[in-house]
């Protein structure tokens, strides 16, 4: 008989079931396994029942009854499993044969598969597939790299069960070599723990400084959602504060207040200061986790660490100054989120350029535009300016983002310095306004830490009235000699 099966998907934890039942939908036949051959059965019988999904109950059985090139995706756990499954793998494919990871692998661990599976005779694709569950099932983002001879014989399957924005467009494309499918992931995950940060800021700010009800919360969300905040995670925010307990009472109000992280957020940071770029904002949201977890810890301190009460009494008691005061917090969140996303670009382009990616700014806005958990209305403005300046610098100089930036500035001041005055922790409202005042300003005190690097290491410095390149040292106690550090980083 001839083989059926148009890829094979390795793992059947929720994404991969709804993966494979997406690819059933649109019309491919697709090989189910699973380490746990159970699994495989039990998906058969019940999730799986009436479509053209084929079990199969060995890796070699699995691989027989895929067409040529054959194409085998894992969606297992990040690290050595993928490792495993790919050594499993090699002696039952053949040259030409693709390996698909669709988890959150590290894009270091990608540049090292690609490199390896090809040097076999095989192709390997890294990509990021985020949306989740319900993406997973309805269309989710997807974002392909690994080895380029690899796409033509994945792009029809992966663009056919991606997302779609207007116009019928797959939020789907090829990335670049390597590790660049899951470089974007990684920096797609950094961001989310950004926008969940400021959201949480906003919402810290509405219920403890304002002192509105989860309803009243719900209420404000639902009105963010219909403008320039409308995205996929301000419309679960909205939907998460009108959800009640079985006994009718708000259940946010019940969930433990310590943020768990699966370790994406935190690659990004690490990256980022292999880079040297400043994604102040998503080391802010990292950090925040952090702390949230320090649970017993800030229970003790709350009883003996003294600060202001955060209520704004005054400002809550007057209709007017609260809807003022709503209207800048959501300023703050919306300039807050701009920043953020800068800071990711930003990222990218230093990455591209270190790693020799040639990515597609404007496609991966697009990418990320439907499907993905950062799916918003602001992504289709990110992809506008990168298609009218595909060079540009930073989102922040794009006319569009200057213009919103300017006119939430206002009320983003007006947040942070609140915030700090009446005690309430803002910390990525705050980093993301200490970014923009930073990179705003044509002169920093940089000097002076360079004289003092200078005066305790000979670390050398540049002059403002000498050429950029040319260093020097000053013996500044009469007694350090003139010889300097024998290197020096910009």
């Amino acid at each position: 008989m001839q083989p059926q099966g148009d890829i094979a998907l390795i793992g059947l934890a929720v994404m991969g079931q709804n993966l494979i039942l997406n690819m059933n939908d649109h019309g491919f036949t697709v090989v189910a396994y699973n380490r746990t051959t159970e699994k495989v059965d039990h998906f058969l019988a019940n999730e799986a029942k009436g479509t053209k999904v084929i079990g199969a109950h060995s890796i070699e059985e699995m691989v027989s009854k895929l067409k040529s090139p054959r194409r085998v995706m894992m969606l297992v756990k990040a690290g050595k499993a993928v490792d495993d499954f790919i050594e499993l793998l090699i002696p039952h494919l053949a040259p030409g044969d693709i390996i698909i990871d669709g988890g959150n692998s590290l894009f270091e661990d990608t540049n090292r598969r690609v490199k390896y599976c090809e040097s076999k005779g095989l192709l390997y694709v890294g990509t990021g597939v985020s949306g989740g569950e319900e993406g997973a099932r309805h269309g989710p983002s997807i974002m392909p790299g690994g080895s380029p001879a690899a796409w033509p014989f994945v792009k029809e399957i992966f663009q056919g069960v991606s997302a779609k924005v207007e116009g019928n467009v797959p939020c789907c494309d090829w990335v670049g070599e390597g590790g660049a499918g899951h470089y974007v992931k990684m920096v797609h995950n950094g961001i989310e723990y950004g926008d969940m940060q400021l959201i949480g800021e906003a919402y810290n700010i509405l219920k403890n400084g304002l002192g509105l009800s989860a309803q009243e919360i719900h209420e404000v969300f639902a009105e963010w959602n219909k403008g320039e905040l409308d995205s996929y995670l301000i419309e679960i925010s909205r939907d998460i504060m009108a959800f009640k307990d079985a006994d009718g009472s708000p259940l946010v109000d019940k969930i433990l207040d310590t943020a768990g992280q699966k370790g994406t957020g935190k690659w990004t940071v690490i990256n980022s200061l292999d880079m040297g770029i400043p994604i102040t904002l998503m080391a802010e949201a990292v950090y925040a986790r952090c702390v949230s977890a320090l649970k017993d810890e800030r229970v003790k301190a709350a009883r003996k660490l003294k600060g202001p009460r955060p209520a704004l009494t005054s400002i809550a008691a007057s209709p007017e100054k609260k809807k003022a005061f709503i209207a800048d917090i959501m300023s703050a969140l919306y300039a807050s989120k701009i920043v953020s996303y800068a800071q990711g670009y930003m990222l990218m382009r230093e990455a591209g350029k270190q790693y020799g990616w040639n990515l597609n700014y404007g496609g991966i806005a697009l990418m990320w535009r439907g499907g993905c958990i950062i799916r918003s209305r602001f992504l289709g403005k990110i992809k506008e300016a990168y298609d009218n300046n595909p060079k540009l610098s930073n989102l922040l100089l794009d006319d569009y983002f200057r213009g919103e930036i300017k006119k939430s500035q206002k009320g983003w001041r007006n947040i942070v310095a609140t915030a700090a005055k009446r005690g309430i922790p803002a910390p990525a409202f705050s980093t993301a306004l200490s970014f923009y005042d930073q990179y705003r300003s044509a002169v920093l005190p940089a000097n002076l830490l360079q004289a003092q690097r200078d005066y305790f290491g000979a670390h050398t410095y540049e002059r403002v009235d000498k050429p950029r390149g040319e260093f020097f040292h000053t013996n500044w106690t009469g007694r350090g000699g003139t010889t300097s550090s024998s290197t020096y980083t910009v």
